[in-house]
Order: C-alpha cells, then structure tokens, then sequence
C-alpha cells in the first residue's frame, strides 16, 4: 500500500521480562475522578468520567531507566498524577465485570500530567479539556507486567514523591470503580480493543512539578516509574 509520506512508528510499551516482545498500542482511556479523596480536592466534580488521548504522548520508561518530560507551554501550574494503568488483550462492546476480567493482559504505572491552571479556566468556561489534559511527551508509563506476575488489584499501595517529599499516598481500594468495572464501563461507549491501555485514576495530592523536580512513582507489586521534569 502506497503512502503519500511515511507514516509514523507503532506506539508500544516494553513488557517485563521480554527483551523481544513489545505491547502495541491502539488507544488511551482515561477515568478521572475515579478517587473519592482526589475529587473532593478538585471541588466534587461529580461521578467518574471518561477522556480520551492520542498513543503517541505515551513516553515508554523501561525498567531502570528516567523519562525526561518537558515542562510544557502555557501554564505555570503542571500537576502530576500517578495511576495504575491496565493493558488489554482482548476488547469487545458492553462487556460484564467477569469479561472484561478475562481481557486483561497485564498492569503498569503510568503518570498523567495536567495544565491545571488552564484546566481550571477551561471548566470555568465549560469548554473542553484538551488543551488541558493533552501534553505532548508527557504521559511516561512503565513497562507492563503480566497479570499473572502481579498480586490481586486490592489494596494495593499507589504513591509519588517529588524529590524526598510524598505528595500522593493511597491504595487502589480507594477506587470508587474497580479496575474490570471501569473496562466494563467503557465498553458501553467505545469498542475496547486489544492494544487499549486504561488509566484508572489517582489517588489524592496531586500538585505542581517544576524544571529539575525529580519524581519517583510507584503501585505495589506493579512497579516503579522514574522522572525528571525538564
């Protein structure tokens, strides 16, 4: 099949343990407001939502290794947010909590970034988010781990550190949806795929990186995601 120009390389994530083996990514699912704790710090927003974003922000971080992410343009309050993030093998439309179970093909952790400045101004004039919620080489996530290597999805220790302060500290049983009824709960709305990749929320205290912070995030028994803002 011709092309008019080259079109650009597969977005993917290492997984753990495979020198070889890469996971391809076909779409980024984002629930916000999925802890209670962090909704009330935004002002109670309302129930959880669903956004989503281009593969191509995704920056890999295999294990070992520090993602440098750019301090962006347009903001001078750039907010992190840790999340356990769940990669599928399998998809499908209206899937019940045990199908969507079943499609699971293993977990990471991954950091959202935010304009929170620009994202407060945008809810103020009920516009829409992108601009916000959208930042280029700013979505670092960690190689995935099988759902076999991990340990059940409950209580599960989820934190982040900028420097050698700890700005969030939770657990995944603080989730108001459970990690297969935010797939389910997708799957109403989109046809999940393999290759989908799920940030299922952050717990409270996310706040500002400057140029230079060095952060270190992390869920128990999945992983631990390095870096600096730049």
């Amino acid at each position: 099949m011709p092309f008019l120009f080259a079109p650009p390389p597969q977005a993917v994530l290492p997984v753990v343990g495979e020198k070889n083996l890469w996971f391809p990514l076909h779409r980024a699912y984002f629930v916000g407001l999925n802890y209670a704790e962090h909704n009330k710090e935004l002002g109670n927003w309302g129930e959880p939502m669903v956004f989503l974003k281009p593969v191509d922000a995704v920056v890999p971080v295999p294990e070992g290794s520090v993602a440098e992410i750019p301090y962006p343009t347009e903001t001078e309050d750039f907010e992190h947010e840790v999340e356990l993030v769940v990669a599928l093998k399998a998809g499908g439309k209206n899937l019940t909590v045990k199908e969507a179970e079943k499609a699971i093909y293993g977990f990471a952790v991954g950091c959202d970034f935010t304009r929170r400045d620009l994202h407060r101004a945008l809810r103020e004039k009920r516009d829409a988010w992108e601009k916000a919620k959208t930042v280029d080489q700013a979505l670092p996530v960690t190689a995935i781990r099988k759902i076999e290597q991990t340990p059940e999805i409950e209580n599960l220790a989820i934190w982040l550190y900028v420097g050698s302060e700890k700005r969030q500290d939770g657990t995944t049983d603080d989730m108001i949806l459970t990690v297969p009824e935010v797939i389910a709960s997708i799957s109403k709305y989109w046809e999940l795929k393999a290759g989908d990749i799920i940030f299922t929320g952050t717990p409270k205290g996310v706040g500002p990186v400057k140029k230079g912070d060095v952060l270190k995030a992390g869920v128990a028994g999945v992983g631990t995601l390095d870096m600096r803002i730049v």
